[in-house]
């Protein structure tokens, strides 16, 4: 709308004068209507009479556009327009006989407020916290008519409250902000009540602003990563925080030193989970600070751990000569990589050092022999280790002896046993045991059941590149004799009837003796064999 011009004074002074002059006679000039209100930019019509017979002036005073639409004898009509403001004009006549007289109307001009605006809302608002929302209405008319009152969305915060006089007028309300109140709507709205004037209620509303509440704990989210990682691998490492509202606005910021990650965010109710991998490349070495940041609203939780990067390979372990013939001096090194000491475990004992050494002269024991060379990095306050093997390969001679097959075995026929003859070397000489005579194979492994078959003496040779030896294998069987039961029949028809189970009984016993006698002197020339040096 247009600004309103302030009124010229001279009508103000004309009507004033007009007022404080006293008629003469009981002449009188009338207005009708005497009060109206019009809508701002309207048109009224007035009609100004007088009740002299004869007048020498009729006429309205108004500093507004007027125009003369009809007139009598006593009395004109005129259209007032473009009304902008309130006004007081008034009718004036004067008699023949200079009888002066004067009617006042009251013009009052309603419009709606041009402006009413609800000042913006914070991007965020803390649950809990109070937030004071402003209403600021510009303009409207008649002030006394027109009340203002704050709302969420139709509940009312406040009553209405008058706009006042003021150019400006501005009402606040304060409220507490919950988690219920994100995302709801506040505004400002103005009613003109012009009821009592029989127009109505007027109403005007701000534009809407939405509210967003959030709740951001104060403790820092939790981060688990690893305190150190190696230099080629890979590793996980999660941010966690809860009493998160709204979760789902929440944001993660997860970075290592500089280098921004991307992670995988999981939420659920008021929990926000943040997974993300870490890498360690070469070049990284040292310790890069690990940091995860939550936001929500405008404010920042953030964490830092620290992880170092390392590198650690395995150590070096290398024999001069990793195959040699029995007799040859072996050199054993180990070496670590930078900053590791190491310890090799075949050779002097000593404190770990960065390099360790020995020499040997290889024995036909020392065949297989695994050395074991372990490298120690202390990285971050752990200690790590890494180990490295090889094997050493001594070529030697075919080997039998009493400990890897036994010279003499005693056993009673029909039962199960073991015969055990492996012949040692490297490489792995072939085994033949014949029986001396017949030149019968002996079968070495599970003998079930055991025959006197195969009792006699073998000659085990082992044979392979590196030459051959022989080893002297006995092997006796104790059987039933097979005229036990015959003797037992006949003595038992000599004695008779009465005499039949005691002789029995007595001849049964006495051959279980005899048997157990000849088992006992099998088993002591067998141990005496054995004990005696070939």
């Amino acid at each position: 709308m247009r600004p309103v011009a302030p009124r010229p004074p001279l009508p103000a002074l004309l009507a004033l004068l007009w007022a404080l002059l006293p008629g003469p006679g009981g002449a009188q000039t009338s207005v009708h209507p005497k009060a109206v209100i019009i809508p701002r930019g309207g048109s009224v019509v007035v009609n100004c009479s007088t009740s002299c017979e004869q007048h020498k002036l009729l006429g309205l005073e108004t500093v507004l556009n007027k125009k003369e639409v009809a007139s009598g004898s006593n009395w004109e009509t005129y259209e007032l327009s473009s009304v902008q403001e309130d006004t007081t004009p008034f009718c004036y006549s004067t008699c023949n006989n200079n009888e002066q007289s004067q009617a006042i109307m009251s013009l009052t001009v309603y419009w709606l407020p041009e402006r009413v605006e609800l000042a913006p809302l914070p991007p965020w608002q803390p649950v809990g916290e109070n937030l004071t929302l402003r209403c600021q209405v510009a303009g409207g008319a008649p002030r006394t008519n027109l009340s203002v009152m704050l709302l969420q969305g139709e509940k009312l915060l406040s009553l209405p409250q008058p706009a006042g006089a003021t150019p400006v007028a501005e009402v606040t309300a304060t409220v507490l902000a919950r988690r219920d109140d994100h995302g709801t709507n506040f505004s400002c709205r103005t009613e003109l009540d012009l009821r009592p004037q029989g127009l109505g209620l007027f109403q005007n509303s701000s534009v809407p602003r939405q509210l967003r509440t959030f709740v951001l704990p104060e403790v820092r989210p939790h981060l688990a990563a690893p305190k150190i990682l190696e230099v080629g691998t890979r590793a996980s490492v999660t941010c966690t925080m809860d009493g998160l509202f709204p979760v789902s606005e929440a944001q993660v910021h997860l970075a290592l030193e500089d280098q921004r990650l991307e992670p995988r965010i999981d939420r659920s109710k008021d929990s926000l989970l943040a997974t993300a991998r870490v890498e360690a490349t070469p070049g990284e070495e040292g310790s890069h600070p690990l940091t995860c940041a939550v936001s929500l609203g405008n404010q920042r939780r953030s964490t830092q751990e620290y992880v170092t990067i390392y590198s650690f390979p395995a150590p070096n372990l290398t024999l001069s000569e990793s195959e040699v013939p029995e007799g040859t001096e072996v050199s054993v090194e180990c070496k670590a990589h930078a900053g590791a000491a190491v310890t090799l475990s075949w050779g002097p004992d000593g404190s770990p050092l960065p390099r360790a050494q020995t020499t040997l002269n290889a024995t036909a024991e020392d065949d297989g022999r695994e050395f074991l060379c372990s490298a120690m990095l202390v990285v971050a306050g752990e200690e790590l280790h890494k180990h490295k093997t090889q094997k050493l390969s001594v070529l030697h001679g075919p080997r039998l002896d009493q400990e890897t097959c036994p010279g003499n075995w005693t056993w009673e026929e029909d039962t199960p046993q073991t015969l055990r003859c492996q012949a040692l070397g490297n490489p792995t000489p072939t085994l033949a045991c014949r029986r001396e005579g017949d030149r019968a194979l002996l079968p070495i492994g599970d003998l079930r059941p055991v025959t006197r078959a195969i009792s006699g003496t073998y000659v085990c040779r082992a044979t392979s590149s590196r030459g051959a030896v022989t080893h002297e294998v006995v092997v006796n069987v104790i059987y039933r004799q097979s005229n036990l039961a015959t003797i037992l029949a006949v003595a038992g028809l000599i004695v008779g009837l009465a005499g039949t189970v005691g002789l029995a009984a007595y001849l049964y016993n006495r051959q279980r003796k005899i048997r157990k006698y000849k088992l006992q002197k099998a088993q002591e020339q067998a141990a005496m064999k054995l004990n005696s040096p070939p």
